[in-house]
């Protein structure tokens, strides 16, 4: 890099550090006369244009070719080429179908997450209004380049990276940037060269939105320079994590594969070396034993249920973008939220009112006109308070806001501060119209940071003039020479007691403002500095202002708190806001924050170590958040991000689950997503929790009704080879019983609803693998008895004379018989079935008996399914011995849960 030219000197110090004379100094420009379009075009050319680089992507077909890379995938296209070994041609085209349709459904969904990046790129303001060669001019932002004049006004989104050179009254909400909840007052002083990126007020970031007042500024970076081309770069360095099921199915099916394969040859060779069969009939035997003992419906079955439990989130307001993403919540161990917008309704609200009648509560959200007001626990009626109601005016007149209704909300005109006075103003019950025409305005001083007041001019239609005032606490006491009382008696100003009050407020993280009135003989007909400046005002009140904690969001971090769950708040805000939104949300008494200049200073261990013990991170920038989240994933947490602002992208890439409010959360947090709240509320987390919770049980459940049906069928080709019996089920049976499995009776439980204790438990460990010891047993335990009473069946046929067709059909139908059973036993893992509800609460369950049995007596009786299938009628007699087994597979099973429910009650620590 050429180090002399000098727009690009002022990499040499942060230009927030910087006087505005340095930096236009450096960057060699005359702020009345803008750049030259030569030098622009030579400093485009030099620079490029003023837009995010779009990312290195893979293409098409590599992304398309990389869902198949997965091992249950290697495994579901293993059992398709055994499939076709048998000469099955249709089950191996259903096989290889269920394949392609998951490897589409991946690449629409991988997709999906490449437009995080668009997103930020359409933050990017489209147009830019210049001063160039002398003449104001619009240009498209993508044409600024450093050096150029620009020109903001209220309502602006700023174009690039800026430093202010004249500013009035400018105000910036930087909360998609940096998490700040409130508007950001900007001013032309300098500020440290290691201020965090939300108390550089000097500066105007790109994608920021203007709040109110004017401002001209010197761009000092374009593209991928500025602070938000920063963050889509941190956005796009950053890896997606699998998920926690995904992981353990991917061992599940390492496993399993391997298994199969040394069982397969064991038989092989066995049947080869030690009973002398031939080589390719023992090859035929280890191609039934490997379809036997592969469960091909599983993946589907998988989709499936991760598929209803996104039409159940759904239901409860959690739009989730990636399948896996369902159960990965379920699983999580740490909820990090960002606070403005996610826990808090990035609405400023006034919630106390300092007065002369005492502190007032105000309760409501922010602009909507609902809540009241109480003192002292007991609720005030505004009307019968006239200082309130004189408050209440007040805030109403010395006001430029407004807000309207849409739907169930209030949309706010204007600045937010203001917008929470309209709100006070409606809990009181005002009428704005016909205030406003009671007391018509008839002159303004508009709030300026030279002077931090705002003064307006009222005239009544029977009374003096009135003045109204509003502004920092500190200017405004200066006027006062009075306090307003309780019945609009004069009490002199108590200085130590206010301050104790605003101390107060203060430290619970509110915005303080005053309100004070002054009368004025009738006659006058206009304000001006001198005389606002002479005093003679009444203070009528201190207001204390938030943004609130939302109620529900309350209740849903005591939910998490109850079910193990650890919910950790990360904000840009200042610390004493984050630590006074955190008390109130139920995080601690005695919380404490880390900010992000302490967190600079940790490296990776010791930040690792400090996540643990700190619930409230503050002043907090994109990178902070991205290495809190990874510092928790490294001490094997399973960790969810919410947040709305394009700041948290990052971290909601890099978390387990990243959950990006749908309504107020900007574009790119929700493509950076695995799910998108649509009511922007903290409690659809928590049920988004218990659903994600109920998958992976259900997903348990399947697995646990799936293998044994597998084991029994595997170990009846073993046992068949190893003894040197006649086989008792054939490769095609074998795939007609695991079709019929998966489709039918498995994909019942995937209905399952949650059970009672779902949110009383802890967190699964999650290192926990998706076969432990209680499934591991309940699979060898029901196997056997599917193999024992198969088997047995299939002798007791022969014995009698039965043909080894119709023992063979005996033998299915056993199985079958023990699976349909078994499925009632597997509606709950533990808790008893022999009721009305474990026997008739699941419709599914009963839908899929019906079916199976249907499918079962076509299987037996039709001629084609005979001819293809080499099955044969059954008399009712042998039905009966069936009937028997299947009845007797769900007592032993249920006896065998009573035993462990003793164990359980026995050892309460124990998990299942």
């Amino acid at each position: 890099m050429d180090v002399h030219r000098p727009e690009e000197a002022v990499a040499e110090m942060p230009p927030h550090a910087c006087s505005s004379e340095q930096v236009l100094a450096r960057l060699a420009v005359e702020p009345r006369q803008g750049l030259s379009a030569e030098e622009a075009a030579a400093r485009l050319a030099r620079h490029g244009p003023n837009a995010l680089p779009a990312p290195k992507r893979s293409s098409a077909l590599k992304r398309f070719l990389l869902q198949f890379h997965n091992v249950l995938i290697y495994v579901l296209l293993a059992a398709g080429g055994v499939t076709a070994l048998t000469g099955h041609w249709v089950d191996a085209g259903v096989i290889l179908g269920v394949v392609v349709i998951n490897a589409i459904i991946g690449y629409i969904q991988e997709g999906k997450a490449e437009q995080a990046l668009d997103a930020i790129r359409d933050m990017l303001s489209p147009h830019a209004a210049v001063r160039r060669d002398g003449h104001r001019r619009e240009i498209e932002a993508s044409e600024l380049v450093p050096g150029d004049i620009v020109f903001l006004a209220s309502g602006d989104r700023v174009p690039a990276d800026l430093r202010l050179v004249e500013a009035r009254n400018f105000r910036v909400d930087e909360s998609a940037l940096t998490g700040e909840s409130l508007a950001v007052e900007k001013g032309l002083a300098p500020v440290g060269a290691q201020a965090a990126l939300g108390d550089r007020s000097s500066m105007a970031y790109s994608g920021t939105l203007v709040v109110s007042g004017q401002a001209s500024a010197v761009v000092v970076a374009t593209g991928a320079a500025t602070e938000i081309g920063r963050i889509g770069a941190l956005l796009d360095s950053v890896e997606a994590l699998s998920t926690p099921l995904l992981r353990q199915l991917a061992a599940f099916g390492r496993m399993l594969t391997w298994i199969i394969l040394v069982v397969a040859a064991a038989a092989l060779g066995f049947g080869v070396l030690a009973r002398g069969y031939a080589l390719d009939e023992m090859f035929l035997a280890a191609v039934g034993l490997a379809v036997a003992a592969i469960p091909e419906g599983l993946p589907a079955i998988v989709t499936i249920t991760l598929a209803i439990g996104v039409q159940r989130m759904a239901c409860r307001h959690a739009i989730v973008r990636r399948l896996p993403a369902v159960e990965a919540l379920g699983a999580v161990t740490v909820i990090c939220s960002d606070k403005t917008g996610t826990l808090t309704r990035n609405e400023m609200a006034v919630r106390r009112l300092l007065t002369g009648a005492g502190l007032i509560e105000v309760s409501g959200p922010g602009y909507a006109p609902q809540g009241g007001f109480s003192r002292q626990g007991d609720d005030l009626d505004a009307d019968g308070l006239p200082l309130l109601r004189d408050i209440a005016c007040a805030a109403l007149l010395c006001n430029d806001a407004s807000v309207r209704q849409d739907g169930a909300d209030w949309v706010l005109l204007g600045d937010p501060t203001e917008g929470a006075l309209l709100g006070l103003a409606g809990k009181a019950g005002l009428e704005f119209a016909l205030e406003r025409e009671r007391l018509p305005r008839v002159d303004v001083i508009p709030f300026e940071s030279e002077h931090r007041f705002m003064a307006t001019l009222h005239r009544s239609h029977q009374g003096p003039l009135r003045i109204y005032l509003k502004g920092a606490p500190e200017r405004v006491l200066a006027l006062c020479d009075g306090l307003r009382g309780e019945g609009g008696e004069a009490q002199p100003l108590e200085s130590d007691a206010l301050r104790a009050g605003m101390d107060g407020m203060a430290a619970e993280g509110m915005r303080l403002l005053a309100i004070a009135e002054r009368t004025e003989p009738a006659g006058g007909d206009g304000l001006d500095f001198a005389g606002v400046e002479a005093g003679g005002f009444t203070l009528l009140a201190v207001c204390g202002l938030s943004d609130p904690p939302r109620e529900e969001a309350v209740k849903a971090v005591a939910r998490c708190l109850d079910a193990g769950i650890r919910v950790k708040m990360i904000t840009g805000d200042h610390a004493a806001t984050a630590c006074a939104i955190g008390r109130q949300l139920g995080l601690g008494h005695e919380v404490k924050a880390l900010t992000g200049e302490q967190i600079e200073a940790l490296d990776d261990t010791a930040l690792a170590v400090a996540v643990q013990d700190t619930d409230i991170f503050a002043r907090a920038s994109p990178e902070h958040k991205l290495r809190l989240v990874q510092a928790l994933q490294s001490r094997g947490e399973v960790v969810a991000m919410t947040g709305d602002g394009v700041n948290d992208a990052p971290a909601l890439k890099r978390a387990d689950v990243g959950v990006a409010m749908g309504r107020k959360g900007t574009e790119a947090a929700k493509e950076a997503a695995e799910m998108v709240l649509a009511d922007d509320n903290f409690a659809s987390v928590a049920a988004a929790v218990e659903e994600g919770r109920t998958v992976y049980d259900n997903l348990r459940k399947a697995i646990a009704y799936i293998l044994p049906t597998n084991l029994g069928q595997a170990a009846m080709v073993f046992f068949a080879v190893l003894f040197g019996m006649i086989m008792p089920i054939t490769p095609v049976q074998i795939l007609w019983v695991n079709m019929i499995t998966a489709v039918t009776l498995a994909l019942a439980l995937a209905f399952e609803p949650p059970e009672d204790d779902i949110m009383r438990r802890p967190p699964r460990s999650p290192g926990e693998p998706l076969l432990d010891r209680f499934i591991g047993w309940r699979i060898l335990f029901v196997g056997g008895l599917l193999v024992a009473g198969s088997m047995a069946i299939f002798a007791w046929e022969l014995r009698l004379g039965a043909s080894v067709e119709l023992a063979r059909t005996a033998a299915v139908n056993t199985l079958f018989a023990g699976e349909l059973f078994y499925l009632f036993n597997m509606r709950s893992f533990t808790a008893p079935v022999l009721n009305r509800e474990g026997l008739l609460g699941n419709r599914y369950v009963l839908l899929a008996a019906g079916v199976l049995v249907l499918c079962q007596l076509l299987f037996t009786y039709l001629p084609a399914m005979q001819s293809l299938f080499g099955s044969a009628a059954l008399a009712m007699d042998s039905w009966w011995r069936i009937l028997a087994f299947g009845l007797g597979v769900l007592l032993i099973v249920e006896l065998e849960k009573a035993l462990l429910r003793h164990v359980l009650k026995a050892r309460p620590q124990a998990r299942v």
